[in-house]
C-alpha cells in the first residue's frame, strides 16, 4: 500500500487516459495514472477478435506517436492493444495496473482544497482529477416482462466472442448503433437473425464530412451542458452503408422490427400478439459511463445526468470526465485530454514544473 499527493490523478488509461497523460507531462504537472485493467489497452482488450482493423471505426492517432502501419486483417484488439502499450512504455507514463479507484472525496469544505483518491494500492491527495474510465465496465440490459423466463441464451455485446457460437440457432440482436447492425453482418453469415430497435434507424450514404461530424458532437455537448445523460454520436449522425452492411441487407440481416412487447420462454411477444421464436437474444444496447467511485461528490443532477463545462463538471471544476458525451469518441477523446489539462492549469495552486517530469 503506498499514499502519497500529486497534482492530478488519471483514472483509466485508455486513449482519453493516455492523451491527458501526456498533455499532464509535456505540461509538467505531476500525475499519477491508475487503470484498472490487466494490462495496457482499455477497453480494446476485450473487443471480439473478428473486429478487425479494416472494419473498426477510424482510431486517430494519440498525441505525439503516431499509429504505425496497420495490417486490416489484424484484430483491432491486439493491434490496439500494442500500439497503446508501446505509447506508455516509449513516453514513460508510469501506469499504475491493475490499480481499481473506489473512491473520489472532497478533503474538506474548502472548494480550492485537494481532492482524496482511495484506490485499491492506497490513498492520493490531488489538486484535480481526470476521469477516463469510459463505459466498458457498464453495459446496459433493458428490463422487459418476462426477461427471466426465456429459457435460450442471453448476453450482452459486452460478452459477445465469435458468431460461430450460435450456428444452428435463432439469434435476435436489439439496438440500433454500429455494433448491433455489425453483428447482424457477422451472425446473419452463419445462422438466421432478426433485428428490434426501439426506433427506426437512420442511414447515410456516405462519410459524413469534417463540419457534419462537428455538428453532431456540437448537439452531444449540448446536452450534457444542461445535465442530460449523454447521447451516443451515432444517435445524431446516423448509420452509415458499407459494402458489408449492404450485403447484409440483400440477406435480410437488416430488416428491421419493432421492439417486442414481452419475452417469454421460447421467444418474444410481439405487437400484434404473435410469438417470435428465438434461440438467443443478443443485447446491443449500448453502455453507460462508469462514474460509480465519483458518488462521494454527488455530481448527478435529478435527471442522472452531469451539467458540464466543456470537460469539466460545472458544479465541480476539480474534477474532470474524459471520454464521456461528446469526446466518447476517438477523436473527442485525443481533445478532451488537452482540454482538460489547460482547464486544470487554471485551478488555485496549481504551479507547472516546466522543464521536470515527475513520473515514479
Amino acid at each position: 500500500m503506498e499514499n502519497g499527493t500529486t497534482d492530478v490523478v488519471v483514472v483509466g488509461a485508455g486513449q482519453a487516459g493516455l492523451s491527458a497523460a501526456y498533455h499532464l507531462r509535456r505540461r509538467g504537472l505531476t500525475y499519477r495514472v491508475f487503470d484498472a485493467e490487466e494490462g495496457p489497452g482499455g477497453a480494446w482488450r476485450h473487443r471480439w477478435k473478428s473486429l478487425r482493423m479494416a472494419t473498426v471505426n477510424g482510431i486517430s492517432d494519440l498525441p505525439g506517436i503516431g499509429k504505425p502501419d496497420v495490417d486490416p486483417a489484424e484484430p483491432s484488439s491486439e493491434f490496439l492493444t500494442r500500439y497503446f502499450a508501446g505509447y506508455e512504455q516509449e513516453l514513460g507514463l508510469a501506469v499504475r495496473r491493475p490499480v481499481k479507484v473506489t473512491a473520489v472525496t472532497r478533503e474538506d469544505a474548502d472548494p480550492s482544497g485537494g481532492l482524496l483518491v482511495s484506490t485499491s494500492e492506497g490513498d492520493w491527495s490531488a489538486k484535480a482529477v481526470i476521469n477516463a474510465t469510459g463505459t466498458w465496465t457498464r453495459p446496459f440490459w433493458p428490463i422487459y416482462p418476462g426477461q427471466f423466463t426465456f429459457r435460450g441464451r442471453q448476453l450482452h455485446v459486452a460478452d459477445y466472442v465469435s458468431a460461430d457460437e450460435f450456428t444452428g440457432q435463432h439469434v435476435i440482436v436489439v439496438g440500433g448503433g454500429i455494433s448491433a447492425v455489425g453483428l447482424l453482418d457477422e451472425i446473419s453469415q452463419v445462422t438466421t437473425t432478426s433485428w428490434f430497435t426501439r426506433r427506426e434507424p437512420e442511414w447515410r450514404d456516405a462519410e459524413f464530412d469534417a463540419q457534419a461530424g462537428h455538428n453532431a458532437v456540437a448537439l452531444v455537448e449540448e446536452r450534457v451542458r444542461q445535465g442530460l445523460p449523454p447521447q451516443s454520436v451515432v444517435a445524431v449522425t446516423g448509420l452509415i452503408w458499407t459494402p458489408a452492411l449492404r450485403a447484409a441487407a440483400q440477406r435480410g440481416a437488416l430488416d428491421r422490427r419493432p421492439m417486442f412487447t414481452s419475452i417469454e420462454p421460447d421467444g418474444v411477444r410481439l405487437a400484434d400478439g404473435s410469438l417470435h421464436p428465438a434461440d438467443v437474444i443478443l443485447w446491443a444496447t449500448g453502455f453507460r459511463a462508469e462514474l460509480e467511485h465519483l458518488a462521494p461528490l454527488h455530481l448527478r443532477g435529478p435527471g442522472g445526468g452531469i451539467v458540464m463545462d466543456g470537460t469539466q463538471v460545472a458544479a465541480e471544476p476539480r474534477v474532470h470526465l474524459v471520454g464521456y458525451g461528446p469526446s466518447s469518441s476517438t477523436i473527442g477523446a485525443n481533445r478532451a485530454g488537452r482540454a482538460a489539462v489547460a482547464a486544470i492549469l487554471k485551478l488555485p495552486g496549481i504551479r507547472p514544473r516546466l522543464g521536470t517530469v515527475n513520473l515514479a
